[in-house]
């Protein structure tokens, strides 16, 4: 098999040579993770955590939050060390040098944001829009994926401009369920003491780490980042600062719509709802239209959808870049300058994707391929310690990269059968693909041997 390609070499704020444009600022950066982390989960799962833990839906945001600033050290060094598209995949290159265990770790990466676009798809087709409308499911959710494309074909940064717009207006929405739950706390309608009550039947201890996994799905957008790296300026300097901050920012949001969801909606009706953020504004008696906040959160939901589609595109074209996936996935458009290619395989296959499970099934699989991703990388950031670069980077200390590979182990055995299964089709169907390529490699190699013989 041939050797991937030499890694470009960087500029002192760890810019390399890309035929991709460098568009993304800083603070284009810090909106792409915080809209891709608050639009993903929060609007969602909240009904899902509550059934493992009852009232008490901050326990397993807490925990998850812990988790994921650990992670998100790890990808802190990673990025601003080797600022190249393709993220873990890429450092798994360099700490292994095992072209399979680069090509499967890109597999699942991947996979993941085509698994959460398909699972976000059908909650945009879910109750919040039925609050609006009734169309049948499954033709709102292909046409969702079919715009997300269109928008993803336009550019890296007209998607991140309209991510910058989608994610003030899910802001807006998240704002308005804490003032609401605010107003009801000081109404003295709340009842606090939910916040306390877990689900019975369910041991806290048990309830929490199982509902942690569901929670972490609404942490995840860290790790998409990473693959933008060739389009981001300064990324040494811009990675760290959006990366802790969108994970902080997410973080205190989270823990106030925990706290005013527990108070305000009693648990059971909160746990059997796919729109649990309405149930707030239901719950509350006051007069915001029920209609006006399930549009912010199809919004919210769509602009989540749409930048993990972004970050499954550039996996795919990081991939073809290392030449483990066939060239035609890296074409880029020469007037866009984006993957077309591999923009449109993505949005075919989560398409596909969206006829699978359900939105809990989904993003439990999402975690599931996600944290496999992050054992690797915190294995990955331990081995290249002694890897030199000559630009600037972000260093951790290596004590936060193996707290967190520990975390990744615990939250493995948390998973059910049926997402294990899951997780195991995707590994069965990433190693028969690279055969495939693998083969197709070689015959490309042996064409063009019997070209110079001749």
């Amino acid at each position: 098999m041939p050797d991937a390609p030499a890694q470009p070499t960087a500029n002192a704020v760890g810019e390399t040579e890309t035929k991709l444009k460098r568009g993304i600022t800083p603070l284009l950066l810090f909106f792409f993770i915080v809209g891709d982390t608050l639009g993903a989960g929060i609007y969602t799962l909240v009904g899902s955590i509550a059934q493992d833990v009852g009232g008490a839906i901050w326990l397993p945001l807490i925990i998850a939050l812990v988790l994921a600033l650990l992670t998100a050290g790890t990808y802190a060094e990673l990025i601003t060390k080797y600022p190249h598209a393709g993220g873990a995949a890429r450092y798994a290159e360099r700490a292994f040098n095992k072209p399979f265990v680069t090509f499967l770790i890109g597999f699942l990466m991947l996979s993941s944001g085509i698994t959460t676009s398909a699972a976000l798809a059908n909650a945009f087709a879910g109750d919040y829009l039925k609050a609006l409308t009734d169309i049948p499911s499954v033709p709102v959710a292909l046409a969702f994926i079919a715009a997300l494309v269109a928008i993803n074909l336009r550019g890296v940064r007209e998607s991140l401009m309209a991510n910058v717009c989608a994610t003030i207006i899910e802001m807006t929405g998240l704002i308005i369920i804490i003032v609401v739950a605010a107003i009801v706390f000081g109404n003295g309608d709340a009842e606090p003491s939910r916040l306390t009550t877990f689900a019975d039947g369910i041991s806290p201890m048990s309830g929490a780490f199982a509902a942690t996994i569901t929670a972490f799905f609404s942490f995840l957008g860290f790790e998409a980042a990473a693959n933008m790296a060739e389009e981001v300026r300064q990324p040494s300097r811009a990675y760290p600062r959006a990366l802790f901050g969108a994970i902080a920012t997410a973080g205190v949001v989270y823990l106030l719509i925990a706290i005013g969801a527990g108070a305000v909606v009693p648990t059971d009706q909160l746990a059997q709802s796919e729109g649990p953020l309405l149930e707030v504004i239901d719950a509350s008696g006051l007069s915001f239209p029920p209609w006006l906040f399930a549009l912010i959160a199809l919004v919210a939901i769509g602009n989540g959808a749409l930048l993990f589609m972004v970050m499954a595109s550039r996996a795919t074209y990081g991939l073809a870049e290392a030449g483990l996936l066939p060239s035609v996935f890296g074409r880029v458009a020469p007037a866009r300058r984006t993957p077309w290619v591999a923009i449109l395989v993505v949005g075919a296959v989560t398409m596909g994707m969206s006829f699978v499970g359900d939105v809990g099934t989904l993003a439990d699989t999402t975690v599931l391929l996600l944290v496999l991703v992050f054992i690797s990388a915190n294995i990955s950031v331990l081995v290249l310690k002694k890897d030199k670069v000559d630009h600037e980077y972000f260093h951790v200390p290596r004590i936060v990269s193996v707290l967190a590979l520990i975390a990744s182990i615990a939250l493995l055995t948390q998973q059910s059968l049926q997402t294990w299964t899951i997780a195991a089709c995707y590994l069965v169907v990433g190693s028969l693909l690279y055969l495939i390529a693998r083969h197709a490699r070689k015959r490309e190699g042996q064409e063009v041997g019997s070209v110079d013989l001749g």
